[in-house]
């Protein structure tokens, strides 16, 4: 006699009702749906409420908006799939830029070995942050605030609190010329973005971020330097930052010691709101996009409505709870789904 265990896979399946099998393919991408489900009702809400939103000039600044920050976004992306968190990143943007244009300026340097230098103290800040959270055992949280506090120093030593308008001509034509209709500034961007892809996904180096971050543990008992990958993401992290805020400085056409704070907040929201895991092993560059976008969107859109400037932060700061609720949730239901064998 025939029993159920005897049944071929492929019937069982096909007795599963139709329903039920949907309901298990939205569990499964449910983490993945949310953030395009987000950018896509944004997108409808703020085209319908104003004329020039979908305005094609409007969209290139919007990726103009976001363009500095995808670059602090990326590296925070890797900092985050391995379980750690990096809060140096905006205090870095912002000294990279001053001792570029202060070794151009005060120095008299060449603009290349003036950011190459900025590019350089960066990496070495991200290096040491990565040799306090593994070597001397302190929590990046901690060592990342300390890293941040010395970069404010420096920053604010080296300019005195002025402001810098003689910057390398190089990071000017970066920050604002236009490659064709595309800003350069954007194409820069794109490229930092693509090189994260490309690294997480087809390298064993992304390999081993994934899984340091979602298995320490294991990845350590499979032979894998858990600690280096971790030290090797800050360090990525903090170079991005460098780049960023020399970047920055291009399109602002100065340098100073302030205006760069909410790179930190901003980027680790576009991050978590794409669907990248704040405890690590779950997420990537293709999430990050998609928060990038969500918060470009909703930050333009804003001021495309001309909400009231005195309660624009707060109606921000509430949608973006509820995306986040909302990401939460759908990981929630992807880590618990059931599965058709």
């Amino acid at each position: 006699m025939k029993t159920a265990t005897d049944q071929p896979v492929s019937e069982v399946k096909a007795a599963i009702p139709r329903r039920t099998k949907l309901t298990y393919w939205l569990r499964n991408r449910a983490a993945d749906l949310a953030p395009f489900a987000t950018l896509a009702i944004l997108v409808i809400f703020f085209g319908l409420a104003s004329d020039s939103f979908l305005d094609i000039y409007n969209l290139r600044n919007i990726l103009s908006q976001i363009a500095t920050l995808s670059i602090v976004a990326t590296g925070m992306t890797f900092v985050l799939l391995c379980g750690q968190i990096d809060l140096s990143v905006a205090a870095i943007a912002t000294m990279t830029g001053v001792i570029a244009a202060n070794l151009f300026s005060e120095a008299k340097l060449p603009e290349i070995v003036a950011i190459l230098a900025g590019v350089v103290v960066a990496g070495i800040f991200g290096i040491v942050s990565g040799w306090g959270t593994t070597k001397v055992g302190l929590p990046s949280f901690m060592m990342t605030l300390v890293a941040m506090q010395v970069a404010n120093g420096a920053a604010l030593f080296i300019s005195k609190g002025k402001i810098n308008y003689n910057i390398p001509p190089l990071l000017k034509s970066l920050g604002s010329e236009y490659l064709g209709p595309i800003p350069l500034v954007v194409v820069m961007g794109a490229i930092v973005l693509i090189i994260g892809y490309v690294v997480l996904t087809y390298t064993r180096f992304g390999r081993y971020v994934y899984m340091t971050g979602s298995n320490r543990t294991g990845a350590e008992l499979s032979g894998i330097n858990t600690k280096l990958i971790i030290g090797s993401c800050l360090a990525i992290s903090g170079v991005c930052a460098g780049v960023a805020g020399m970047l920055n400085t291009g399109r602002l056409g100065s340098a100073q010691s302030y205006g760069l704070d909410s790179f930190l907040l901003d980027s680790i929201t576009a991050v978590v709101l794409g669907g990248t895991s704040l405890f690590g092993g779950q997420g990537g560059i293709k999430n990050t996009v998609i928060g990038l976008l969500v918060f470009g969107v909703l930050s333009n859109g804003l001021n495309q409505i001309q909400l009231d400037i005195y309660i624009r932060l707060l109606i921000a700061g509430l949608i973006l709870l509820a995306a986040l609720l909302i990401n939460s949730y759908a990981m929630k239901l992807r880590s618990t789904k059931t599965e058709v064998e």
